[in-house]
């Protein structure tokens, strides 16, 4: 029997971690009883500088069953690096992987279906939401353009799937091969390759705490992505430069004829406006082209994407740990 490793990256999480790991254990305990997966099956918490006592529960989770492990990243690294880091110690101890968010709005009933895709041959598995029944419009509207954004700039992801997915260690051990510091794991899964499926799931409301993708880190978000993982937005300026030169013949050429036949009128307005359409095209292109030389700095200096302070997991685990690179 296979076995599997819930990684699960926690910022902040205190209030909802005595319920998750509940469930989650409940979960894990049924699929051992149904000769699922393996009774040393584990579930991976990743503390990503929570300042609130998230470290301190997970640590107590464990001390009270070996089920539950927990790696403390040296400081807040963000949401995918403490994803990553998760994901790069379980390869080395797991034969299967499943990722989710610890607020609960991922159905964890969905890990039987994805359970079963694997059986089948499949190396990846995404959770994907069938409905945006709980939604506000706003947020259904933002999410839905996000992906559509995200796909029409060349970023490759799957449409409404966030980080719930299954991974087998073949596909993990093809994860690690991906060095870049620029990390968006919903574009680079994807390119792993393999044989992939779905599972459709209806997303319930956070059980308890705030959302850590207000709108704001959302676009965030989804600039990283692109800038990740694409170069179109940098020919659709090209084609932009080009089709503005080829405006600009033509103006030339107008104004050449309005000026031979003598009708030629002071065209102040379309001056102003011109320099200011110009010069606002400019700068978005520059702020563009920036974005992708910060990236290019970023991947130079080739910084570690996370830093582990400290594992706490049954000893043999540690060993095979201890003996691993971990970045």
């Amino acid at each position: 029997m296979e076995r599997l490793f819930c990684v699960i990256p926690c910022y902040n999480e205190q209030e909802v971690l005595p319920e998750t790991s509940k469930r989650l254990k409940d979960k894990i305990e049924n699929l051992v009883s149904e000769g699922k997966i393996s009774p040393d099956s584990r579930i991976l918490f990743v503390n990503d500088g929570s300042k609130d006592n998230t470290w301190t529960m997970i640590s107590e989770l464990h001390a009270g069953d070996p089920l539950f492990q927990g790696i403390n990243l040296s400081k807040n690294m963000g949401h995918q690096n403490a994803l990553l880091a998760g994901l790069m110690t379980a390869k080395d101890l797991c034969d299967v992987t499943i990722s989710m968010d610890a607020d609960l709005q991922d159905d964890i009933n969905a890990i039987d279906a994805m359970l079963e895709k694997y059986h089948e041959g499949c190396d990846v598995v995404y959770g994907v939401r069938s409905k945006r029944a709980t939604d506000t419009f706003f947020k259904k509207f933002t999410a839905e353009s996000f992906y559509k954004l995200m796909n029409g700039l060349g970023a490759n992801t799957v449409y409404n799937h966030a980080d719930y997915r299954l991974m087998s260690r073949r596909a993990l051990l093809g994860l690690a091969e991906f060095g870049e510091v620029n990390l968006f794991l919903r574009g680079i899964v994807p390119m792993v390759g393999y044989k992939a499926d779905v599972v459709y799931y209806e997303r319930a409301e956070r059980f308890a705490g705030e959302s850590k993708y207000p709108l704001k880190k959302m676009l965030s978000f989804a600039v990283e992505g692109v800038t990740s993982l694409s170069t179109k937005p940098i020919k659709l300026i090209t084609g932009l430069g080009f089709f503005i030169f080829f405006v600009s013949i033509l103006v030339f050429i107008y104004s050449l004829v309005r000026h031979f036949t003598g009708h030629t009128i002071p065209g102040w307005t379309t001056t102003v406006l011109s320099v200011w359409a110009i010069g606002g095209l400019m700068m978005i292109s520059l702020g563009v082209i920036g974005e992708y030389i910060g990236k290019i700095y970023l991947e130079t200096k080739n910084r570690p994407r996370f830093i582990i302070e400290s594992y706490i997991a049954d000893d043999e685990d540690k060993t095979v740990f201890d003996k691993s690179e971990h970045r």
